[in-house]
């Protein structure tokens, strides 16, 4: 049990479940990236889909990052926090026509475009208004991430991206596409990636293809790495920010840059996903026949990444210091699937008792729902609370 990192006086008023996020832990986080990627000159667009509260923007982008968004609505988001348009990505393989337009509108950096369709919509809709669209190619490098399957992004089965066996039709076609100017190439193959081997095999990758395109007298002035860099999940303590050192001085190392070309990073859960955790409260603890069940009032309608990931967060009791046994952590939602952690070890629980939900800011508050009619989670914070 570690109650050190937590205000359990001032949680005991407050209304469960909600998020609580460590401010101080979320700004040494960016003063990290700023100072790592500072050496080699990268770009970095906060990752808008990791999480979208207006606090946590407001804070981000005080430390001079873009972002890079994957709806209309996280533009809007964006721009409502204070983020410069000429730093905002816009990706995402579905983009509908009004999301195209407040890109165009608002005259954001660059559209991260994924297929050829796609690019002759944009190329349409910036010839109504007048306007050239600033594009980037997004290519599927075909690097397996080695990740869950839900969360890979970089192979041929993957719906995301231009196959590299279909790039010379879409550089063949985009010569006819008079309102649209190529201006780099964008990759993501995966997220939560612990193993950074896949890193290097995308550098080498990037490095043929751009030999490849120089041939064609290709060269874009931008390439973008996309995210992925994983959290510890399981010593959120130990390891509270990622090692952004190791993960900036890999693409320094292996990347080979072209004369003039800028480099774009896209973290999203490396920088957010260690400052929250979903507070919740022991509704029951129940014996069955064969387990014990402690019920939270929190369920995946809260954090949903159990469920549909499988994903592990660590489990702590924030109000008893008795020996630990053993549980299953579930919520109260009308689905076998809302359960948090199986057999685990939890200092005993009693009716009553504040359970923290460790690593929940990633993917936690901006995918919760209100499944059965339940109330959308409040959040809290270390600077306000």
């Amino acid at each position: 049990m570690i109650k050190t990192n937590f205000p359990i006086r001032q949680f005991a008023d407050l209304q469960t479940p909600f998020y609580y996020y460590d401010t101080n832990l979320l700004r040494k986080t960016l003063q990290t990236v700023a100072e790592e990627s500072s050496k080699y000159q990268y770009h970095i667009h906060y990752a808008v889909k990791a999480n979208a509260n207006p606090h946590i923007l407001s804070i981000i982008q005080s430390y001079g990052l873009g972002a890079d968004c994957v709806s209309g609505g996280e533009i809007q988001a964006a721009l409502q926090a204070g983020f410069p348009a000429d730093k905002i990505v816009f990706a995402g393989v579905g983009k509908a026509d009004w999301e195209i337009r407040l890109g165009l509108d608002n005259d954001i950096f660059c559209f991260n475009a994924e297929s050829l369709p796609e690019l002759t919509v944009i190329n349409d809709l910036a010839r109504q208004t007048g306007k050239t669209a600033r594009v980037a190619l997004r290519i599927n490098p075909e690097v397996d991430a080695h990740t869950h399957h839900h969360i890979t992004t970089g192979i041929k089965e993957n719906k995301f991206g231009i196959n590299l066996d279909q790039l010379d039709k879409v550089l063949d076609a985009l010569a006819n596409l008079s309102s649209i100017q190529l201006i780099g190439l964008h990759f993501h193959i995966g997220s939560q990636l612990t193993d950074l081997n896949p890193f290097r095999q995308l550098c080498h990758k990037i490095d043929a293809l751009q030999q490849q395109l120089l041939q064609r007298n290709i060269q874009v002035e931008n390439i973008n790495f996309g995210g992925g860099l994983g959290i510890d999940y399981q010593h959120p303590d130990d390891h509270s920010i990622p090692d952004f050192k190791t993960y900036f001085e890999i693409f320094h190392q292996f990347f080979h840059a072209l004369p003039g070309q800028k480099i774009h990073f896209e973290p999203g859960r490396s920088i957010v996903g260690q400052c929250g955790n979903l507070i919740a409260r022991t509704l029951y603890v129940k014996e069955g026949s064969v387990k014990k069940f402690v019920i939270l009032d929190a369920g995946f309608t809260e954090l949903i990444r159990p469920a549909l990931y499988e994903a592990y967060h660590q489990i702590e009791n924030l109000s008893s210091d008795e020996a630990p046994e053993i549980y299953d952590v579930v919520g109260p939602i009308c689905e076998s699937s809302d359960c948090f952690a199986k057999q685990i070890s939890l200092n005993r629980t009693h009716r009553g008792d504040l359970i923290a939900l460790r690593s929940a800011g990633a993917y936690g508050e901006i995918m919760a729902s209100q499944y059965n009619c339940r109330q959308l989670p409040k959040s809290y914070f270390s600077d306000s609370l």
